[in-house]
Formats: structure tokens, sequence, C-alpha cells
């Protein structure tokens, strides 16, 4: 019996449109460091796939062989489950057309390697799920976490905004400035409705906002409410933060729908420098020599597009 070969990795698979595939890209290098050139990758950093508009899924690579019967030969020593299971075949791989499975390839692969566990399969409610997948020409097994989608229960609000952030690219950007929330304290300075509040608070992310309209501010406190979220949310502007933080999401103000001089933004701007050590900034304009002035330096950007319209991400240190 070959003994089997543990592994501290996960494969993760993700997706995204064209639109928002700059957007994607620059999360994925927040979370993992790295930016992966296919849909499938392995990492050994642990993520939630539900943090994540883009992730699909994750699969702790618990075992793995250079085959799916050399992987089935490990499973022997896995210890026996006391609740049902059901093993996935996870689609989304390296292989390439030559080798792509089919539909009943797939299925033989999951009865394969589900008969080797000991335990009872259950293909309608299981208890646990497991993943199988291959990538690097290697097959990898362990437990299976698939994407919530929590974020699309965000999108119907009871205060709504017609130029704030799309819930999805509030939860992206709130995970740029805090991939690792653990010990963070975040800021969003600027919160408007509160989009991006409800995205991080309901990612367990410490963070604060902050509004200069009244009405803009009550509309947040509703929304977080409306989630069961708790957040503080402080009426008066950016100059009078006091505190220090360690990230900051600044949705940069501007002139479609509200009177804002380039003077005031480059105000928000150095206060976010004064009071944030990192800081995601999102805005519709050229903003490099503004930033630039404020004292920032962009250790990473990428963009979201709808049509025409344009939203360029920036990662400020």
């Amino acid at each position: 019996m070959l003994p089997f070969k543990k592994s501290n990795a996960y494969i993760y698979t993700y997706a995204a449109h064209e639109d928002e595939r700059s957007l994607c890209r620059l999360e994925l290098r927040a979370f993992f460091g790295v930016d992966p050139k296919l849909p499938v990758f392995k990492s050994d950093v642990a993520i939630d796939p539900s943090r994540s508009p883009f992730i699909r899924e994750r699969i702790e690579a618990t075992y793995e062989g250079d085959s799916v019967d050399d992987l089935s030969i490990r499973l022997a020593d896995m210890p026996e489950l006391r609740e049902s299971f059901k093993v996935t075949f996870v689609k989304t791989n390296d292989l390439t057309v030559a080798e792509k499975m089919t539909y009943e390839d797939q299925r033989e692969i999951e009865r394969k390697i589900g008969m080797r566990i000991k335990g009872k399969a259950d293909m309608r409610n299981p208890q646990r799920r497991f993943g199988v997948v291959t990538v690097g020409g290697r097959w990898y097994f362990g437990p299976y976490v698939k994407n919530r989608a929590e974020w699309l229960t965000h999108t119907d609000k009871p205060r709504q905004y017609s130029m704030a952030l799309p819930a999805r690219v509030a939860r992206a950007v709130a995970n740029i400035a805090v991939p690792r929330p653990a010990g963070i304290a975040a800021i969003d300075p600027c919160c408007g409705i509160g989009t991006v509040l409800v995205e991080a608070l309901s990612m367990g992310i410490d963070i604060v906002g902050r509004e200069i309209n009244p009405q803009l501010a009550t509309g947040a406190r509703e929304n977080l409410a409306y989630f069961g979220l708790q957040g503080e949310i402080v009426l008066g502007p950016i100059a009078e933060a006091n505190a220090g933080y360690d990230a900051a999401i600044v949705d940069l103000p501007y002139n479609h729908v509200s009177r804002i001089t380039a003077r005031e933004q480059l105000s928000i701007l150095k206060h976010a420098r004064r009071i944030a050590n990192r800081v995601a900034v999102v805005s519709i304009e050229p903003i490099d020599d503004m930033l630039a002035a404020a004292g920032f330096a962009i250790a990473d950007r990428g963009f979201v597009k709808k049509g025409a319209f344009r939203r360029d991400v920036m990662l400020c240190r």
C-alpha cells in the first residue's frame, strides 16, 4: 500500500465577465499575491469562496495522487465518516481539449472515488461535500466549498442611489482593501448609502463609515439595519476623522451627481492618506496626478466597465 500524501494547499476556480476581468484579477492578487493565468489554480492561502464575487469554489487538497487510480488508493487511509457525503467532479480544470472528460467519465470518477470512502453516500442532501479536481498534472481530493453568492441578497436595498457601486463591485473593492480582516480596522469615509459597508460588514470586516450628507447617512443606517448588520456611521466630513485605520475605501465623489471641485477631491485623498495606511480608491476619472499630489503611491490597479462607463480601482499606500 502506497503511503498517502497530505497537502496543505487549496484549489480554487473562478470566473468573470470580460467587463469585470480586470477587477477580478486585482482581487485575486490581493487575496493570493499572484495573478493566475488559468481559471483553476493552487494556493496555500485559505479564502472562503463566498467572500468573492468571482471565486466559484474551493477544494481543500487533503489527498493527492498522480492519477485517479493513485488518488483512490491513497484514500484507503481516510478515516470513516459519521456523516453522509457526496463527491463532486470539478469541471473547471487545466485539461487540454483532447483530455477533457465526458459526462460519463466525470460520473465514473465520482463513483470510483466515492467507493473508497468509508461512509454513507447521499447525492441529494449530503452532510459533507468533497471535490475531486486535476490541475498541474496531479489529482486532488478534499472538502469542497461552493460560493454561496451572498452579495446577491444585498442588491435589493430599501435605500438606493443611482451612482452607488454595484454590490458585487463593492464586495470586490472591500476585499482588495482588506484581504485578511483579522485585526484590521477599516473606514469608508464617504460611505454614501452604505453599499461598501454592507458588503464589508457581512464578511466580518471591522469597518466604520462617515458621510457628510445627512440624507445619505440616514439611508446607510437603514440599509445596514435592513440586513441585520451593526456598524457605526458618523455624520461629518473626512477632515474630522482623527482615529488611525489600517485600511480605507474611498469611492471618490464626482460631479455627475454632486457638486465637488478637484480641490475638494484632493482634500479627501489627503485626509485618507493621513488616517489610513492602505487605501482602495474608486474613481470614474483619471486621478493618478491627484493621488501623487496626495502623497500616494499606486501599488496595484484594475478597472470595471459597464458599456462605456468605467470605474478605476487603485490600491494605494
